[in-house]
């Protein structure tokens, strides 16, 4: 069947589809309550995707994100509908067409296919590099907000939450940090990066490394 074509394409919009934002938040299971030692002085724990996830900001970044990636599974899903009912009519005339004329249809059919696959490709590109702008944003305010708490509490050493197993939660900076994030920027504007269309006057960006 001509149609067998796509099945190797239509990776593209699945790849966009599970792209998802690093901001998500897999919600903990309740955990039995613990007893704490004494909060120890001037060690301090924080929690940069906790900060990031439950900021404003954060919010923000995630929500458009989200709209960025559905807006892009809208068109290659768009596209990919025109490619398949191409090949079901293609395949409706085999019968009744010449072989070399079915074979040159089939042949620019996949070659429509591959360009297809191509732009899923890219898009997906696209979409980690808007995250990734996005969140280094993000980032660069949420620094002097850490700064800013981590002197308010004369922290003499501050520990990153992940890489600590357990911790009275006094010692826990996270949530006066998002207050502290929120005060200085709430939202963020930003459209899909463009790979393949160069801005005059900008430097080209790269694809993300994985």
């Amino acid at each position: 069947m001509t149609s067998k074509f796509l099945s190797a394409a239509a990776s593209g919009v699945v790849a966009i589809a599970m792209s998802t934002s690093a901001l998500a938040q897999t919600a903990p299971a309740a955990a039995p309550a613990i007893s704490h030692g004494a909060p120890i002085a001037g060690v301090c724990i924080f929690s940069s995707q906790r900060a990031v996830g439950s900021s404003a900001v954060g919010k923000a970044v995630d929500a458009r994100l989200k709209t960025i990636i559905a807006q892009v599974n809208a068109e290659l899903t768009g596209e990919r509908t025109t490619l398949d009912n191409e090949a079901k009519a293609l395949d409706a005339k085999k019968a009744t067409m010449d072989q070399g004329a079915l074979e040159q249809q089939a042949a620019g059919l996949q070659v429509k296919a591959n360009a297809w696959q191509r732009k899923g490709q890219l898009r997906q590109k696209e979409v980690e590099a808007t995250e990734q702008k996005a969140l280094s944003r993000v980032y660069q305010e949420l620094d002097p907000a850490i700064k800013q708490v981590y002197q308010q509490r004369t922290c003499g050493i501050l520990m990153d939450r992940e890489s600590v197993l357990l911790a009275n939660p006094a010692m826990d900076i996270t949530d006066a940090v998002v207050v502290a994030l929120d005060a200085r920027i709430k939202t963020l504007t930003f459209d899909r990066e463009r790979l393949d269309q160069p801005v005059a006057g900008a430097q080209a960006l790269s694809p993300t490394k994985k």
